[in-house]
């Protein structure tokens, strides 16, 4: 089977994004299968990455609010494009123009969206929800829906990674939608990897001693993250147990989580990690999790940190809220700044102690997602030569 992804958020300095398509256009081969990811760039570039896979760039323009990406604005170049690979299945993972691109070409292959996003909670929720309630914001923004539910008429699959995404689509009347749970990069993330001496190195940065306790966070620096709140609520904890905090992300808002962070003597702004293996490291050795994004839709940070035995504090809504386990993480009323608080100082209590996140283990791989996600696709392309 051969599978070609048009893929509108990557990026080559790094992301989510960027590891997943990494690790599928090794996984895709290894499983039997030709993989090829279009993705916008700086200029036109094929580049091999393993024997049966390829990263194809078309020059695009910078998108406006972001410079580290671009998009795609030439049709009939993407078109051309998938013409070239005459592809068994086409993925494409954003719901925006790119998306429309991919319905509108008039190939014969299995057409397949992928829910990497999801801008009602990112945006749309995290505006109004202050005034009015998630049905109602639904209600007045039924052009959205309307949207997506002319889109899954379109495809002959939705892919979401997460259950409660999924159960919104749904809900939404969106059709054909499949859940497949994405999960970590296997052999890198392990409890085994926790470094004592770089646990009090971070503690030091955070003004705190090696008895206190360490939280870490990690993510792009942008709005839906809601960095503030967490360093907010990591400062109020502050006063009653003695807990620190490393943020480890770059993006577009660093200058104002700088500034956040400035004002609070136990929290530490890490730039992002590129290299797996000390990601990895640094992870091992913090004492918990800490989130603050009700809008993931998987929420992959959460499941690294699983898989390095560490215990979640994580929001009560969107992906984040399907990686918490009772019994070992506390979960709280998403985007409210009190009951984050009072989460933090639950886990507190029991903060020294990790066993029971490390029993946990083992954690879903991304190469068993791949298998699911690969299997849909063979499932697809079953029922087209089923019904011709």
């Amino acid at each position: 089977m051969k599978i070609v992804e048009v893929c509108a958020f990557y990026a080559p300095q790094g992301g989510g994004i960027r590891t997943y398509i990494q690790r599928k256009l090794v996984a895709g081969p290894a499983a039997g299968h030709e993989v090829v990811v279009i993705v916008p760039g700086a200029e036109d570039k094929v580049e091999e990455i393993a024997p049966g896979s390829r990263l194809v760039t078309l020059a695009s323009p910078p998108f406006p609010l972001d410079r580290r990406y671009r998009y795609f604005d030439d049709e009939p170049a993407l078109h051309a494009a998938l013409d070239a690979e005459r592809p068994d299945v086409v993925e494409v993972s954003s719901q925006w123009r790119s998306c429309a691109m991919v319905a509108d070409w008039p190939g014969d292959a299995r057409r397949v969206l992928v829910m990497h996003s999801d801008p009602l909670s990112a945006y749309l929720y995290r505006w109004f929800g202050p005034i009015a309630g998630p049905e109602a914001i639904d209600a007045y923004f039924d052009l959205y829906w309307r949207y997506l539910r002319r889109l899954s008429r379109r495809f002959d699959a939705i892919v979401s990674a997460s259950p409660r995404l999924s159960a919104r689509l749904r809900a939404g009347g969106v059709e054909k939608v499949e859940t497949v749970p994405m999960g970590v990069d296997p052999g890198i993330f392990s409890p085994r990897l926790r470094d004592e001496a770089l646990r009090r190195e971070l503690l030091a940065r955070c003004s705190l001693g090696p008895d206190g306790l360490l939280l870490l966070a990690a993510g792009r620096l942008a709005p839906e993250k809601r960095w503030p709140m967490v360093v907010d609520a990591v400062a109020a904890a502050g006063y009653r147990q003695p807990v620190g905090l490393v943020l480890v992300g770059g993006g577009r808002h660093r200058a104002r989580i700088t500034r956040v962070v400035a004002g609070n003597p136990h929290a530490h702004l890490l730039a992002p990690v590129s290299d797996r293996a000390a990601m990895a490291r640094l992870m091992a050795s913090a004492d918990a999790l800490v989130h603050g994004c009700e809008a993931e839709t998987f929420c992959i940070v959460a499941a690294e940190a699983r898989a390095s035995g560490l215990p979640l504090i994580v929001p009560d809504a969107g992906g984040a809220a399907d990686q918490y386990r009772p019994g070992i993480d506390q979960i709280y009323a998403a985007a409210k700044p009190a009951a984050l608080v009072e989460a933090i100082l639950r886990w507190a209590e029991t903060g020294r102690d990790r066993s029971a996140a490390e029993a946990a283990l083992p954690v879903r791989t991304m190469d068993e997602h791949f298998v699911d996600l690969f299997r849909l696709y063979g499932q697809l392309g079953d029922a087209a030569r089923q019904a011709a």
